[in-house]
């Protein structure tokens, strides 16, 4: 093992990992390549989509022999195993033997979510079924609870809170503030670029804007989004790319499952999928931090609604 690999692996005082957060379950090791990948190297990226791919074959590798097997670096290995959050590589030997057996005991339904343009419609409903099920179980295993409590802190407490995304983020932006609304909470949603700015101008300390954009790149909200944290209100970034440039200006980042894209299948599908999961959790929440306050406000607006709702009887 080469210098450079054993600085790496080094653990405990002086050593690099002990500083690490608790490696991910080996459930959630194949959503970490998923969000990961897009910001990796090339040489980083055929390691990560090795050990997905062949969790059980690549277990059973030295870092030397899944290095050859994928023509990079030991050191390329251990830096990808820390990326993906292990400590070194041997972590990731057992989460991948772990995943191993989870999958031996009950594997996944061998479906693959490539719609072609003659499949029959039962079968584009179980592709489809099949691939929002796995992005829910993608953005759950990726999502910092600890980054969702402290947004959920915010946004209860918050004079005010702005939302801003646009195109199929902006239906996500709109669907969290009439949420929060329904539960006496002042919110809006911004789509018109415009009116975002001119609205996060007026945020302080005490409000709270969020960024929706599954590309984490989108200028007409990283813009709202910087200006509102410029003005001190806590803001966070609910985005599938926790590299993206949004997150600079996030208190709080909140990760949804990388999309996969497809012809008949565009990523804003899929990710929405995810963008609208987490908004549940921050609603639910701060709907638990919340309840003797939102309970009647939630109780108020189906009341107010109810007779919209009624089957009108026609007359005799």
């Amino acid at each position: 093992m080469t210098h450079e690999v054993k600085e790496i692996f080094g653990s405990g005082p002086g050593g690099g990992a002990s500083a690490l957060p608790a490696p991910p379950a080996p459930a959630a090791l194949a959503a970490k390549v998923r969000t990961l990948a897009p910001s990796m190297t090339r040489s980083m990226q055929r390691v990560a989509e090795a050990v997905a791919a062949d969790p059980a074959g690549c277990a059973a590798l030295t870092v030397t022999g899944l290095a050859e097997l994928t023509g990079t670096s030991e050191a390329t290995v251990v830096r990808t195993a820390r990326l993906l959050g292990y400590p070194g590589y041997r972590d990731l030997r057992l989460a991948l033997a772990g995943l191993a057996a989870q999958q031996q005991s009950g594997r996944a339904p061998a479906i693959t979510t490539d719609i072609a343009v003659d499949d029959p419609i039962a079968d584009v409903v179980a592709k489809l079924a099949y691939d929002e099920q796995q992005t829910l179980a993608d953005t759950a295993a990726g999502l910092d609870t600890v980054q969702l409590a402290a947004a959920v802190t915010a946004l209860a407490g918050a004079r005010r809170t702005d939302v801003y995304g646009v195109g199929a983020s902006g239906l996500v932006a709109q669907d969290l503030t009439q949420k929060l609304l329904r539960i006496g909470l002042m919110a809006h949603a911004h789509s018109d670029p415009h009116l975002a700015v001119t609205n996060a101008v007026q945020l302080r300390p005490g409000d709270v804007a969020i960024a929706v954009t599954h590309s984490g790149s989108t200028g007409d909200v990283i813009e709202p989004l910087r200006v509102a944290f410029e003005r001190g209100a806590t803001t966070v970034a609910v985005t599938g790319r926790p590299d993206g440039p949004v997150t600079q200006y996030a208190d709080h980042v909140l990760t949804t499952s990388t999309a996969r894209e497809s012809e008949l299948r565009p990523a804003a599908m899929s990710s929405r999928t995810g963008q609208l999961l987490v908004v549940d959790c921050l609603f639910v929440g701060v709907a638990q931090r919340t309840y003797e306050a939102a309970a009647p406000a939630l109780a108020a607006s189906y009341e107010a609604l109810a007779h919209r709702h009624r089957v009108l009887r026609k007359g005799p």
